[in-house]
């Protein structure tokens, strides 16, 4: 019988911590973004498009490690709906991951704008597909900040209230 693995693999994590930052200031440029008309906007979306692709390669790596390396097994004595939960947010948020940085390349390209790193386009140039992926992209960058939230607060209850292993699972290593 081989011992249950209690913590994510060094690349997990490293990929997990390297992302946090990024998915943060992804959010928050997003948001300065929309609310500026000054000079600052278009610095914003230099960084903001870059930025998106370099995230969606890393959730790329990142969904590849973890379907090669898994993830360590919940508690036995959470509950089924707290697992349910778990699991259900886990791909939520690997959805999010991967569907914003997406949408963001498809509405760049139905508006015409020029593409990071001289990229093809994935959508046809269309004003009407650009408003609607436009909104998308905007109601999901919510959705994705309200998930990272429940993520944070999730990881929070199990280290500081139960003080089980799955904070620490991510946080450090098992040695």
């Amino acid at each position: 019988m081989t011992p249950t693995r209690t913590h994510f693999s060094p690349l997990a994590r490293l990929l997990h911590w390297l992302m946090v930052p990024l998915i943060l200031a992804m959010l928050f440029i997003g948001v300065g973004m929309v609310a500026t008309v000054s000079r600052a906007h278009s610095t914003l979306i230099a960084i903001h498009k870059p930025l998106g692709l370099a995230l969606l390669l890393l959730v790329v790596l990142r969904v590849g490690v973890r379907l090669m390396r898994g993830s360590p097994p919940l508690p036995d004595d959470m509950a089924a709906p707290q697992r349910f939960a778990a699991k259900a947010s886990h791909l939520v948020l690997y959805a999010l991951m991967a569907a914003m940085p997406l949408i963001g390349w498809a509405m760049l390209s139905a508006a015409g704008y020029p593409l990071p790193l001289h990229l093809p386009p994935i959508a046809p140039h269309n004003v009407a597909l650009f408003a609607l992926l436009h909104a998308l992209h905007t109601w999901l960058a919510l959705v994705l900040f309200a998930t990272v939230l429940l993520h944070l607060a999730a990881a929070l209850f199990h280290g500081l209230i139960r003080r089980d292993v799955v904070l620490s699972s991510m946080a450090r290593s098992g040695r």
